[in-house]
């Protein structure tokens, strides 16, 4: 492959982010920007072909925003199930030879996707990538001409919507849809035979670091791969590996690098999010292909009651979010704003956040990997159960986590929320058997991260209890979970959500206990009547001693072993956020810190564990000393 010319149009690739952070080519080309834009309300856009039609596209639009937000330059938040998209694209490397792929984050839900009037893809899921080889469809020495239908039934409830509402107007805790595409669009030239996925697997216990590479066919004669591994500038591998086949696995052995107290200069951890880049060259006689990518070495794990990170207790605690904008909806605004979403959250004193009923940017994950803050990373789910439902959820869902595997950031996995999808889990055994079901998939795809087959409530199945409990003040939740017989006698019998949380058939294994959603406290505007929350309070005074009465009495618990708090930031008539829409604070962001951030009771209790245990094994240590020394007649 030659190099591209040096005349070329600057690009994304100059000065962004790459959509893909673990896969990133050097250059690529953004598609992002003005595409022509048409409703397609009738339904008649297959048949009049108006993938041949450019005088059909009648509007314009802003891609990546969804046609919903003004951010797209439209704001049509009506009843439209298919939106039509096109745009002319003049390839920039020219001189270069190969293969031409043309790659969305994701479209929202089904989309056809044309390129000269060819038809070149078919997607369904409106959270996951995919991508187009579009070569033999191209044009030579022309413009070429992409265009994409995307189907999105605003009242398909089988469908995995997450918190798109199905109403017109956004109502309760459902917010304005976002159909179509809305995440990054690119284009990437690669050679015949090119990598097409890499996944990293980190064995802290071996000091090893699994790599996996697949091509996208096999090769027809032997290929080498080059593995070039750094973390801060000090080498830690470089190997070559012969390859023979589609797919490659290896283990690559870091021990060479000299570890500090607790190996803190190369484990994950959100306090040293140390990250490993990686550099992965395919090569015959010369470079065929050359992606870069990273990885994080750390482990989590459930254990006597506790999440461990690194083989240690860790105490989460994390805030909900709804990661939704007023302007943009589930599309970021800018790239800042997922950085500045990140690290909102690490100032207000969480060290992970939920993503709640929504698939992220791979780019927010990015900086969760690149600034330290764990991810649960979570579904979303739909609102009945069907054969289609499950048939839809299942498939995408496999997606999520194989485009997620390798983000260190994300530790924990949540397939249903709350019953949302399964609304008869404890009457129907076929709803049982799906979350059940998923729960096992998710294990068997991923066995390296915890996974909660259903949070909140009618638990099935799951490595961690995540309870959802929205009392109002400090003194409920310490009589809730101020013991372990007050924990049991919570979960047995009063029932926070109202409905059972544990289902026939389930029984204790000593999963760690999490609230996982709780607080939810609001503060109603006093020039807006659209506003909602678990609690309102009157002022921000107010809001402030309730948020600290709330906290210290989960940190005051000794049973629970982490925390989400409902939420990061007020969304839609949803005003129940520690910030604005525009991502302003409600309250004073030190005093919020020093509250999220005071040590727990459960913490000190596994201190104080940890301390007599390590106690134990000194006297342990000596008795056994003293039992193998030499005896003196002078004893």
């Amino acid at each position: 492959m030659s190099e591209p010319s040096q005349d070329r149009t600057p690009t994304s690739s100059d000065t962004r982010l790459h959509p893909r952070p673990q896969l990133t080519r050097d250059h690529w080309q953004d598609l992002n920007g003005v595409w022509g834009f048409a409703h397609d309300d009738a339904d008649i856009g297959l048949s009049e072909r108006w993938f041949e039609r450019p005088e059909a596209f009648d509007q314009e639009i802003i891609v990546p925003y969804p046609p919903e937000s003004r951010a797209s330059g439209l704001r049509a938040t009506g009843y439209h199930p298919v939106v039509w998209y096109r745009r002319t694209v003049d390839l920039l490397p020219k001189d270069r030879e190969g293969r031409v792929l043309l790659h969305f984050g994701a479209v929202d839900y089904r989309a056809r996707v044309w390129v000269n009037g060819q038809l070149v893809a078919e997607h369904e899921g409106g959270h996951t990538p995919f991508t187009a080889d579009i070569t033999l469809a191209l044009v030579p020495g022309e413009s070429q001409v992409i265009v994409v239908r995307a189907e999105d039934d605003p009242l398909d409830m089988a469908q995995p919507r997450g918190k798109q509402d199905w109403e017109r107007e956004p109502h309760a805790i459902w917010y304005h849809r976002t159909t179509g595409i809305w995440q990054p669009v690119w284009l990437e030239v690669v050679p015949d035979t090119f990598i097409q996925s890499i996944r990293w697997t980190p064995d802290v216990e071996r000091s090893r670091l699994g790599f996996q590479l697949r091509l996208n066919k096999a090769p027809t004669r032997d290929l080498r791969v080059r593995v070039q591994l750094s973390l801060k500038g000090t080498r830690l591998a470089d190997d070559t590996y012969t390859l023979d086949s589609q797919n490659l696995l290896r283990d690559i052995d870091i021990r060479s690098m000299h570890f500090k107290d607790e190996r803190s200069d190369l484990l994950w951890t959100p306090r040293h999010p140390n990250l490993i880049d990686a550099r992965i060259t395919l090569l015959d006689d010369g470079i065929l292909d050359e992606v870069g990518s990273y990885a994080g070495m750390r482990s989590v794990d459930v254990r006597d009651g506790r999440f461990q990170l690194n083989g240690r207790a860790y105490y989460l605690r994390m805030v909900l979010g709804q990661n939704y904008w007023p302007e943009s909806h589930l599309a970021a605004p800018s790239e800042e704003a997922l950085r500045r979403e990140v690290e909102l959250v690490k100032e207000l004193g969480f060290n992970g956040i939920r993503i709640h009923q929504k698939v992220e940017d791979p780019r927010f994950l990015y900086w969760c990997d690149r600034l330290g803050l764990v991810v649960w990373g979570e579904m979303a789910n739909a609102y009945i159960f069907t054969p289609e439902a499950q048939r839809r959820l299942t498939r995408e869902w496999q997606d999520v986590l194989e485009r997620d595997y390798s983000h260190p950031c994300v530790v924990t996995w949540v397939p249903v929320n709350e019953s949302w999808g399964v609304p008869n889990l404890e009457g129907d055994r076929a709803q049982r058997s799906f979350v059940r079901g998923l729960y096992h998939l998710t294990a068997a795809l991923d066995p390296t991260r915890p996974v909660i087959g259903n949070d909140g409530w009618e638990i099935v199945e799951g490595d961690i209890l995540g309870v959802h409990d929205y009392a109002l003040d400090g003194a409920t939740l310490r009589e809730r979970y101020s013991s372990s017989e007050a924990l049991e006698h919570t979960l047995a019998s009063v029932q926070p959500a109202r409905r059972n949380f544990y289902l026939a058939g389930h029984h204790r294994k000593g999963e760690p206990v999490m609230l996982t959603e709780f607080g939810g406290l609001s503060h109603a505007p006093a020039d807006s009547d659209r506003w909602w929350g678990y609690g309102t309070l009157p002022d921000t005074d107010t809001l402030l001693s309730s948020y600290e009465d709330l906290l210290n009495a989960v940190l005051d618990s000794p049973v629970i072993a982490g925390f989400c708090y409902t939420q990061l930031t007020d969304t839609e008539q949803e005003t129940n956020g520690l910030l604005r829409e525009d991502r302003t604070p409600k309250l004073d962001m030190e005093r919020v810190r020093a509250i999220t951030t005071r040590v727990s009771r459960a913490v000190q209790h596994d201190v104080l564990q940890e301390i007599h245990a390590l106690a134990d094994e000194r006297r342990r240590e000596q008795l056994r000393a003293q039992e193998s020394a030499p005896v003196h007649a002078e004893d």
